[in-house]
């Protein structure tokens, strides 16, 4: 689907979409959960449907019902699966480990970008505590043998998905578990929302400096939750309202876990002067990676040179990122400037409109929408049905708010 928006200022109230990040989490605990969990406000992205559709593949019972989802746990493992997830980095990266630890001999399948992005961390420790793992540097691939507790050293540095499934794996294990952390960690706050998830379900996780200690025999518990709001895609209406907009926003959880409501902090102190002008900002985004298209929108507009820094990962993210936003801002006249880690953002009083494709990523056109309100003509999106990962109804949404969307 292509589209021209014109640009029109947002105004109007707006809810939070469900949080992709928690939702996966709770999902997971939930199918892990022997006995029947509830869990309300889960999206009917793609996303969403890749880890459902791979739970029940393991051996859960998840039904959705409009928003809810209705989960039996996982009783008798499948002892032989097909696990398609999709274009989901996060559905990959949590079911490896908790594959082995099941016992299933699962083949992984994906589509896009995912069968490239890499799972090098788990090739250099799943092998070394009893999982076999059949992988050719790309999809299918498979996973076998029994993961067993032990020590885990792995990276903290490339994701931190890769510590997230191990956490929701190890506790399923029979004795206790380490996992050490050999680099920095980045990317903290998604530890954060997976630890809160756990404990929810009743499973707890030590944390002491670069060591997690988990116990071995925990028993994940069935709970009834809802998933709050996610600041990731808050971030868009939280932006469009220090470009001008005036947007009320609900459903977000101000003691969230949730790293990306940075974007509150970030906007609180760069508007200033009745939003007649916006301070330039240099952020490192090491732990809000999701953050970085629409904070390059952010910097666009700023009187001033704005930063963002520590951003390599997100080369390896649908897109890369990092070069997806500099062509599509520049394409329309904004002026980012590219390197190997890091974006310089020259501010503009607004923007000339232009033609961007979607780059496969849901991201680039969300973000480019909130752009679309300061541009002095038409911006068009080759592909703009891309936000369908993450948020669906994203468009009905944002003519809601009126925007001005025409399909070419």
């Amino acid at each position: 689907m292509d589209i021209k928006i014109n640009p029109r200022i947002l105004s109007g109230k707006v809810t939070a979409p469900p949080s992709k990040s928690v939702a996966h989490r709770l999902l997971i605990c939930a199918a892990l959960a022997k006995g029947e969990s509830v869990i309300k406000r889960i999206s009917s992205s793609k996303d969403m449907q890749a880890t459902i559709g791979c739970l029940n593949a393991l051996g859960a019972d998840i039904k959705l019902k409009g928003d809810t989802a209705f989960i039996k746990g996982i009783e008798k493992p499948a002892e032989e699966c097909v696990l398609d997830c999709c274009e989901s980095g996060s559905t990959l990266r949590f079911l490896i480990p908790v594959a082995c630890a099941l016992g299933a001999r699962a083949t992984f399948t994906g589509e896009g970008r995912l069968p490239n992005r890499p799972i090098t961390p788990f090739l250099e420790t799943l092998p070394k505590n009893g999982a076999e793992i059949e992988y050719e540097n790309t999809m299918p691939f498979t996973v076998g043998g029994k993961l067993k507790s032990g020590h885990y050293e792995i990276r903290g540095d490339v994701s931190s998905q890769f510590i997230t499934g191990l956490l929701l794996a190890l506790p399923l294990l029979n004795n206790d578990s380490e996992i050490v952390i050999t680099t920095k960690l980045e990317s903290r706050p998604y530890i954060d929302i997976t630890i809160g998830a756990m404990k929810e379900f009743g499973v707890t996780v030590e944390w002491k400096d670069d060591t997690f200690i988990i116990k071995g025999g925990q028993k994940y518990q069935p709970q009834e939750l809802a998933v709050e709001g996610d600041y990731s895609q808050a971030a868009f209406f939280e932006t469009a309202n220090a470009l001008g907009a005036g947007l009320e926003i609900s459903g977000l959880n101000v003691n969230s876990y949730q790293g990306d409501k940075k974007i509150v902090e970030i906007i609180k102190e760069i508007v200033y002067n009745n939003r007649k002008g916006l301070r330039p900002f240099d952020v490192d985004v090491s732990d809000i990676p999701d953050l970085v298209p629409i904070l390059c929108v952010l910097g666009s507009f700023c009187e001033g040179t704005s930063y963002i820094r520590n951003a390599a990962r997100l080369r390896i993210k649908e897109c890369d990122r990092l070069h997806a936003m500099a062509v599509s801002l520049n394409a329309c006249g904004g002026r980012v400037t590219e390197y190997e880690d890091e974006l310089k953002i020259e501010g503009v009083s607004a923007l000339d409109g232009g033609e961007v494709p979607d780059f496969n990523d849901h991201r680039i056109p969300m973000a480019m929408s909130i752009a679309a309100m300061r541009s002095d003509r038409p911006i068009i999106i080759r592909g703009a049905q891309a936000v369908a990962k993450s948020y669906p109804d994203y468009w009905e949404v944002y003519k809601s708010l009126g925007g001005m969307i025409e399909e070419i």
